[in-house]
């Protein structure tokens, strides 16, 4: 081993080896791999080993492909066996609200380009698995490509496969501490000292230490988890195929073929955690003694459903651990703060996801960028608020005892909630509002018209609809009042504040006292952020202060981005624990404000901003609105919140002023065809596909501005964002469902919802520029059945502009 490498991956499993194995490939030979035990010793020796290409999430499926696709390459490549059996798998319903999901994933996952699956019966399904029971079953779905490998074979692959083209792995090599230096890392092993650039945390159920030797408090945690394999079942070996993947998903199980019995793995509801601070160093091959007491209700489902098993004996029982972050997803990239210490942990499916997660983390090591957007396991998707040790046993547990739960687009979960609120949060409660979830923030959805309101929980338009069109038509007649604690806030300061903003935002800056609308693009042209800057005017040093104002939940993700390109000159202070406020929006929100200002607030121009007197708060105010009405966006100290509520509410009443929540907003801001990140704008699209490219300033140097031209001056992106009416009664459209044209797929929702003004299914969608010209008709599925669409101009309500600029 020497005593200096490039990168220094920690962890010997299945993540680890394919990190290892990536960073090769792209051209980094002078990486190694440090395993504390031999390859395998964790989760990976004993993990059932199921790959599916199946992913709500687009990018996530994509990655899962690219796995499945390279597991016969490293195959091939390092001439180690890796057992792969593609069986094709079966997932199950087994409730009519079951079988409406799965018909709506279905297309779903046509939509983001999975196409090998298609809708059985009960009976077409039993004939791709005889051994299994139709009791109860409504329907099923069918993916050719499912199947399962061999766990210590595929490790034993990637890491052959990486050391043939230069790698180094060291066994027996445990990392007892780490220390950051000015050029990297010295990680200090019972085998001596490694000074490095870059370190990877790929110690799976040990990452939890790992992390906390570079002081990173990771939120992970194991879980235990079971499966049983039994013994030779004579209606499984007189087949002359292998029994497919399948997935009891009312039953809590999933179950694959192994030889001629069968595996059995149970997500039960008890749930049980282990070794929350990590694994014991001396643990890795050993497993826990089974607890069928805990496990007796889904272990009698499966039997169940699988008759012919109840025949036979059980020939291995696995109780193991794998380890779990809050929502299920890998924590994947450059941990905040920490220059060079990347993570690669938390990866559930590691011999699913695990391919894609070592292509993603090379890129970015060697890049700067993934290929993909890998928002979805970032892990600055997280903050501090997720590294306490309750969040993370209430979230992960959650996880885990959901994993084959149904979840309704208007469900609010409540593990580690509520956590941070705003002042006024029991005022509003108390008012009746029902709130939702940001980052560690509650949110307010909506408000309730009694105690004992409770809103069902449905993929359709749920009994809070009329509830959300009263709010709605509020701010369009009236004046309705938003708590706008959940947008983030950066201030920016310093004498180079604004050649740092000029460098990082692609837009022209705001003059002092005024506001814009502020696309962020990464190197590669792609969107970083639809942000907006306010310039709040000069200090007593001469300098502007200025804002960036996004969205609340991506505080972590934005401050990194931040820090990664700052310059001397230059401070950025995220204002989310100091500033908070309320949004007055409809055409009285004028004479509400002015009625507390002590100022000429009422010659405050649109997308004017400055410093004002709200009653006895001083507070900064942006005339915009989200909901494309005269608004006034007033913000205010925490410590003002409470009284800037009483306030308004007071000054409000003769002019019809109601509070109103998100689900309103997003209606309203639909109408407009605004755009939300995470939906319309994603670090996945350009500019130029969403209509981002008008707010580009051209004449200026800026990051990512060369990919910004090329798209330009070229043919024009394939894609480009539209507005559809759609045919819709019962439900709306609410992302990545399919839209044809005829037989051809040529798009995809992005986001959709009920226009409560306009009295229409409205959604936002993506796509081809031949599909994307107004009046165009075409095809959408909505909860699975399929609707017509039509192409409308943007901005249904109010196209000109004018409530809003008035």
């Amino acid at each position: 081993m020497n005593s200096q490498y490039r990168v220094v991956v920690i962890g010997g499993g299945v993540v680890g080896a394919s990190v290892l194995y990536h960073l090769a490939k792209m051209g980094w030979t002078d990486v190694v791999l440090i395993e504390r035990s031999v390859l395998t010793a964790g989760s990976s020796w004993h993990a059932a080993g199921g790959i599916h290409a199946l992913n709500a999430d687009p990018n996530m499926a994509a990655l899962q492909a690219y796995t499945i696709d390279l597991l016969s390459e490293i195959e091939e490549e390092s001439g180690q066996n890796i057992g792969l059996h593609m069986t094709g798998g079966l997932t199950l319903a087994g409730t009519p609200e079951r079988w409406e999901w799965l018909q709506s994933a279905y297309r779903v996952f046509q939509s983001i380009g999975i196409e090998d699956c298609e809708l059985l019966t009960p009976q077409q399904a039993q004939e791709r698995c005889p051994i299994m029971s139709t009791d109860g079953v409504l329907g099923a779905m069918w993916a050719d490509r499912e199947g399962y490998v061999d766990t210590t074979g595929t490790v034993h692959a990637y890491a052959t496969a990486a050391k043939k083209r230069g790698a180094s792995v060291f066994e027996h090599t445990k990392v007892e501490a780490m220390e950051q230096v000015h050029d990297g890392w010295i990680v200090k092993t019972d085998k001596g000292d490694i000074r490095c650039e870059h370190v990877v945390n790929a110690a799976g159920l040990w990452a939890k230490q790992v992390g906390r030797m570079a002081g990173v408090e990771l939120p992970v945690s194991p879980l235990k988890h079971h499966y049983l394999i039994t013994d030779q079942i004579p209606e499984v070996a007189a087949h002359d195929f292998e029994m497919p993947m399948t997935v009891d998903l009312e039953g809590f199980t999933y179950m694959r073929q192994d030889q001629k019995g069968i595996l059995i793995g149970i997500y039960e509801i008890e749930h049980q955690h282990w070794a929350m601070n990590g694994a014991p160093w001396n643990y890795g091959m050993e497993l826990f003694q089974e607890d069928l007491d805990r496990i007796e209700n889904e272990l009698m489902l499966g039997f169940a459903r699988y008759p012919s098993a109840e025949n036979v004996g059980i020939k291995t029982w696995v109780n193991g651990a794998f380890t779990f972050s809050p929502d299920g997803n890998p924590l994947v990239g450059p941990v905040p703060g920490k220059r060079g210490y990347w993570s690669a942990c938390a990866v559930m499916a590691g011999f699913l996801q695990g391919g894609g997660v070592g292509k993603s983390l090379a890129e970015w090591m060697i890049e700067g960028e993934p290929e993909a957007d890998v928002y979805c396991m970032d892990v600055a998707r997280y903050g501090k608020f997720a590294e306490n040790k309750q969040y993370i046993k209430e979230t992960t547990g959650q996880f885990y005892s959901r994993r084959f739960v149904i979840s309704y687009p208007n469900e609010q979960l409540p593990a580690g909630r509520p956590l941070k609120m705003a002042p006024a949060h029991d005022a509003m409660t108390a008012a009746g509002c029902r709130w939702g979830s940001s980052w560690d923030l509650e949110t307010p959805l909506y408000f309730a018209p009694s105690e004992d309101f409770e809103e069902n929980l449905t993929l359709k338009r749920s009994n809070a609809h009329q509830i959300v069109a009263a709010e709605c038509k509020n701010v369009r007649e009236n004046v309705g009042m938003v708590d706008i604690t959940g947008f983030s806030r950066f201030e920016v300061t310093g004498p180079n504040a604004e050649v740092w903003l000029n460098n990082v935002m692609a837009s022209k800056l705001p003059a002092p006292g005024r506001a814009k609308l502020a696309p962020m693009l990464g190197e590669d042209g792609r969107l970083k952020g639809d942000l907006t800057v306010l310039n709040w005017g000069t200090d007593s040093s001469g300098h502007c202060t200025w804002w960036i104002m996004g969205s609340y939940y991506l505080r972590a993700w934005h401050m990194r981005w931040f820090d990664d390109h700052m310059i001397d000159g230059v401070q950025v202070r995220d204002l989310g624990e100091d500033m908070c406020g309320f949004g007055l929006t409809g055409p009285n929100s004028r004479k509400v404000i002015e009625k507390l200002c002590h100022q000429d607030i009422g010659a405050l121009k649109f997308m004017g901003c400055g410093d004002f007197d709200v009653g006895m708060i001083r507070a900064k105010v942006a005339r915009m609105s989200v909901a494309g009405e005269l608004g006034y966006e007033i913000n205010c100290r925490y410590g003002d919140h409470v009284k800037l509520r009483r306030m308004l509410l007071e000054a409000g009443e003769e002019f019809g002023l109601q509070e109103y929540g998100f689900n309103a907003m997003l209606s309203l801001r639909l109408e407009k065809s605004f755009g939300i990140w995470s939906a319309e704008f994603t670090q996945g699209y350009t500019p130029g596909m969403t209509g981002m490219d008008r707010w580009i300033d051209w004449d200026k140097e800026f990051v990512g501005k060369a990919a910004a031209v090329a798209e330009r001056d070229g043919n024009g992106p394939a894609q480009k964002l539209v507005t559809f009416e759609i045919d819709a009664d019962d439900a709306d459209a609410s992302g990545y469902e399919p839209v044809w044209s005829g037989e051809k797929r040529v798009g995809f929702v992005t986001s959709g919802g009920y226009g409560h003004t306009v009295q229409k299914s409205l959604a936002m969608a993506l796509v081809d520029a031949d599909s994307a010209a107004e009046g165009t008709d075409l095809k959408v599925h909505v909860v699975g059945v399929e609707r017509s669409a039509k192409v409308i101009a943007p901005s249904p309500y109010d196209p000109t502009g004018k409530a809003m600029r008035g």
